[in-house]
């Protein structure tokens, strides 16, 4: 264990110092900030499902279900809650290994819920097939605690503890149906005071079969001596917020529904987490929207409580029942903040990726080719042979990927293909379950192939079609470019010099994944079954409007 939990700190270690500055937030392609008191909806425009906040004194912290993917468990930090930066991962690899070395699409961490007690961070995360684990830190950059399994169970999701007054603790919890059988019901657990195991059985305390159908990601407050589950109903796509409220932690407890779409453009506003001011006098919500390809972003709610419920969003017709807000005043907090939004863009400039990044499996040294290979200042990406199971790319582990960031942008990388062997391919792809590829290809006479390859339903493992060529041609160096316009409409394009780009290929509609947005990124796979010395080499990654 102790070996174990000397590996886990090191290769948080090893992430940190990947971290790349933040994008300066003119040049985002999305800043929520407006610049004159208020901001625009979302405040993360990206797909952080399933987010929980916390607040500790004056700064917020942020998490999400990252599934499948490593680093998993993305922390981020604000000051505002309209301003953030990616600071860390808590999940730096996921265990078992045995496991989480492979893809596992939809699988892996699920609805999280992220708290402060006693000094300490709690990250209380669900893998639907295993049961509840949780982390702790006293940084919330990391290093995190190897995780410990407090509930071993296949079907209990979307866990979230409460510390009571009297000291006791207590853990809410949800079903997933396509593991337990059962769905649409909330469970509280009595929990250790160390919040690390559970203590007697799980009771029932609310079924939303009638009127809240898919309830689920609950949510546990208390205020006013009212113990408070917040949880979504009526599930993603369309569904709404739920507050139940209770004077006795195991219920009863009475229903509201305190946010819904009602005539906003903003479809399914659910799922999320309140926190207030430092002065306690502003109450706020943010939760998820389910934009398909785009994933489930993030928007911020201003939030009242009427008669002990809270209302957030606007209500316009005093029904208790709030509306999603599309710009609002900012909250008041003390200071300036800084514009401020999360990396996209790398310069790559310690020759591992930073912080925006995460690949499709645990990583593995592997990936990265030797330092000797890479000149200074440049990402080399090992020529890695994909694996048996893999009938497309939808199954290799080592796509170097990062969310969509915006509905419209251009992102940009400087490639070397010098360093490719034969039948060596890299380049960029757009990945879902239906995905894009504009890539090279290092052909035996020694010149580098452009392709356009395209794979619908890669998720039933169907194989890619190329669709589009260009002549090969002797040049080792070339930009290739990604345009994403609104509706997920993608556009490869290339250039010899970085100015005048030609696009290749028919025009790509993304779609999302298991659970998540599609996402964008890197790969350089080998054509050999047994690893080869080939690599590519990456410069640079701007990411634009």
């Amino acid at each position: 264990m102790r070996l174990f939990s000397l590996f886990f700190a090191l290769v948080a270690a090893g992430w940190a110092a990947a971290v790349s500055a933040q994008t300066l937030a003119p040049s985002a392609p999305w800043v929520p900030d407006l610049g004159n008191g208020q901001y625009k909806n979302p405040v993360l425009y990206a797909d952080y499902s399933d987010p929980d906040v916390v607040r500790v004194g004056a700064d917020y912290y942020l998490t999400s279900s990252s599934f499948n993917m490593a680093p998993g468990l993305p922390i981020l930090h604000s000051k505002d809650l309209v301003n953030w930066t990616i600071i860390g991962h808590a999940l730096p690899v996921q265990p078992p290994a045995s496991r989480y070395d492979h893809v596992q699409p939809g699988n892996g961490v699920w609805a999280p819920a992220l708290r402060y007690h006693a000094g300490k961070f709690y990250l209380y995360y669900p893998d639907p097939d295993l049961g509840i684990f949780v982390t702790t830190a006293t940084n919330p950059a990391g290093p995190w605690t190897a995780p410990v399994c407090v509930k071993a169970a296949k079907g209990w999701i979307d866990p979230c503890p409460l510390w009571d007054e009297d000291g006791r603790a207590y853990l809410v919890h949800a079903f997933a149906g396509s593991r337990a059988g059962i769905k649409s019901v909330i469970h509280v657990s009595e929990m250790a005071p160390n919040g690390l195991s559970l203590l007697g059985e799980d009771k029932l305390v609310f079924d939303g079969h009638a009127y809240h159908p898919t309830i689920e990601g609950p949510k546990f407050y208390k205020r006013h001596g009212y113990y408070y589950i917040f949880a979504p109903g009526g599930g993603v796509p369309q569904g709404w917020q739920v507050a139940l409220r209770s004077k006795n932690v195991f219920g009863p407890y009475e229903d509201k529904i305190v946010l819904a779409q009602g005539k906003s453009p903003v479809n399914g506003p659910h799922q999320g987490a309140w926190v207030d001011t430092p002065d306690g006098r502003q109450d706020w919500f943010l939760h998820f929207q389910d934009q398909n390809a785009y994933g489930r972003v993030v928007h911020l709610q201003p939030m009242t409580w009427q008669n002990n419920w809270p209302v957030m969003g606007l209500d316009a017709d005093g029904d208790g029942t709030g509306e999603p807000v599309l710009t609002y005043r900012k909250p008041v907090v003390p200071g300036k903040v800084p514009l401020a939004v999360p990396a996209t863009s790398d310069e790559f400039a310690s020759g591992k990726p930073g912080l925006q990044w995460q690949w499709q499996a645990n990583s593995q040294p592997q990936w990265l080719a030797s330092s000797a290979a890479a000149k200074p200042g440049q990402l080399a990406l090992a020529a890695v042979p994909a694996p048996v199971e893999a009938k497309n790319l939808y199954l290799v582990p080592n796509l170097l990927l990062q969310k969509l960031p915006a509905e419209h942008f251009t992102a940009t990388a400087k490639l070397s293909g010098q360093g490719l062997a034969a039948g060596d391919r890299a380049g960029l792809v757009v990945l879902g379950m239906d995905y894009a590829t504009l890539s090279l290809t290092r052909q035996a006479d020694g010149r580098l192939a452009l392709t356009q390859t395209t794979c619908p339903q890669a998720d039933k493992g169907a194989a890619e079609t190329t669709t589009a060529s260009a002549p090969p041609g002797p040049s080792q160096l070339l930009y290739l470019r990604l345009t994403v316009r609104a509706g997920a409409r993608c556009q490869f394009s290339y250039s010899p010099d970085g100015k005048l780009f030609s696009p290749l290929g028919p025009e790509f509609v993304a779609r999302e994944g298991k659970w998540v947005g599609a996402k964008m990124g890197l790969f350089c796979l080998s054509a050999s079954a047994a690893p080869a010395p080939g690599y590519v080499g990456i410069d640079w990654w701007h990411v634009a409007p």
